[in-house]
């Protein structure tokens, strides 16, 4: 029986494949722009996209080899690698008294059991870094991270604060971690813990941590002094050092990844997907923007001569539309992205009704004035004073439909720049799927309002 707040295992199975077919069809798309022919005229493209596909295939092996990523930041000195270190079970990274022992993001393997894979990443202080490079790393490393360990000790302070709102952006699933426990009075522990409870109530972009987002570790607990009474009753003092209280962090890690594991893998790769998809489509975009333009004013004049010469209503109306469909598709021909008939009606639709009514005026004005063409064309038979008629009501709507064609292919430029992410498989339409299914109370669903408005994908 599935738990209460726990995605179904068959779901997030579903939830995998889904994303895996959605990053497979993406490389079959965008493969094409390296291979020749599709990118003779600009063979610089091809270099230009490599990062991009590199990207792709990474996320879709990540997926393929069930592999979580979970990444600990803090400052210096906060117990990073000790808590990594607590939970693998053996010291494998360095820890030390001295500052910035982890110069250099480092990740190890985790087998904490069940289906997935968990790659441990360590990286370094974030007050030790350069503010540019700190922000680079910090940036390149959670997006590649399903899941983020902050790691504070004491009471938070205003850099650690400001991390961790920056971090809070990349939109992952966060837990803080607060270590050093074992420092700490019990009524201190509970003083810190509240205050960091009410972390974000002040600021309106954040949202406070709730309980299950905080957890209390000492991974490196200090050495206590025991008192030792032999046998012939002599007493002595030494130093012994208690095991690492890490157990509340791993059942946490373990809960998460049991719930919804896969969802949250799955849903990571296409967000990564998504960007790529968009960075390539730009790219593409630039790099053949006069040839782009060339054809926007191409479509244009045929559009405009072809409506304003056609005598009969209706048919210029529909062979407006037709030119515009076409329009879009050899927009998309020519930077080499994908676009069937049904994607590009969909975006014709798209475009006008979100254009704030000046290209469905155009439609309305062309239907007006095609009819009033017609009854000219028809009336000039009997007086051939209407031909003038005629021309007038023709340069009008030519004029028009001239506009309309311009703008639906500037504003095609714009929303193939986005990536073609849409379609049965397309990145954002499964991101969609995958937020409207996740169950409430868990990691994912606190993510689903945040991540969808930023995707631009779901309503409030």
């Amino acid at each position: 029986m599935t738990q209460l707040n726990e995605v179904p295992k068959n779901l997030q199975e579903t939830h995998l494949n889904r994303a895996r077919a959605s990053l497979r069809q993406a490389l079959s798309w965008y493969g094409n722009l390296r291979k020749p022919g599709q990118t003779s005229s600009n063979p610089q493209l091809a270099g230009l996209v490599k990062p991009e596909l590199e990207v792709l295939n990474a996320t879709l092996n990540k997926l393929d080899y069930n592999v979580i990523r979970i990444a600990a930041f803090g400052l210096v000195s906060r117990g990073k690698s000790a808590i990594l270190n607590a939970l693998l079970g053996q010291k494998i990274l360095q820890t030390g008294p001295l500052h910035g022992v982890t110069q250099y993001p480092r990740s190890v393997s985790w087998n904490p059991g069940g289906k997935v894979q968990v790659e441990l990443i360590d990286t370094p202080g974030l007050d030790e870094i350069a503010g540019e490079a700190r922000s680079q790393m910090a940036k390149e490393v959670a997006r590649q991270a399903d899941l983020i360990l902050f790691v504070v000790a004491g009471d938070i302070t205003r850099t650690e604060y400001q991390a961790l709102c920056e971090l809070r952006y990349s939109q992952k699933p966060l837990i803080l971690v607060f270590n050093k426990i074992d420092l700490y009075p019990d009524t201190d522990r509970a003083k810190i813990y509240q205050n960091l409870q009410q972390l974000g109530a002040g600021n309106l972009q954040a949202k406070p941590l709730q309980p299950d987002e905080i957890v209390m570790v000492a991974a490196e607990p200090a050495p206590m002094e025991v008192r030792v009474e032999y046998p012939d009753g002599k007493v002595a003092y030494e130093w012994e050092t208690p095991p690492p209280q890490i157990d509340e962090l791993k059942q946490t890690i373990l809960k998460i990844l049991n719930r919804e594991g896969r969802s949250l893998l799955a849903l990571n790769a296409l967000v990564q997907a998504r960007e790529a998809q968009e960075a390539i489509a730009s790219k593409t975009v630039d790099i053949r923007n006069r040839e782009a333009e060339d054809l926007i004013w191409q479509f244009t004049k045929y559009k405009a001569l072809a409506v304003g010469l056609n005598p009969i209503a209706f048919l210029d109306v529909l062979g407006g539309t037709v030119a515009d469909l076409a329009l879009i598709r050899s927009l998309a021909r020519l930077y080499g992205l994908p676009m069937t008939g049904y994607e590009a009606s969909k975006l014709l639709r798209t475009i006008l009704l979100s254009s704030g009514g000046l290209l469905l005026g155009e439609l309305g004005s062309s239907f007006i004035l095609g009819l009033g063409k017609t009854t000219a064309a028809v009336a000039s038979g009997d007086n051939p004073s209407n031909i003038t008629a005629f021309a007038g009501s023709a340069i009008a709507q030519a004029g028009i439909a001239g506009y309309g064609a311009y703008s639906v292919g500037k504003a095609a430029q714009v929303y193939l720049e986005k990536g073609c992410s849409w379609g049965q498989l397309g990145a954002s339409t499964v991101i969609a799927e995958i937020l409207s299914e996740v169950e409430p109370n868990t990691i994912l669903y606190r993510l689903r309002q945040e991540l969808g408005q930023n995707l631009g994908i779901i309503d409030d």
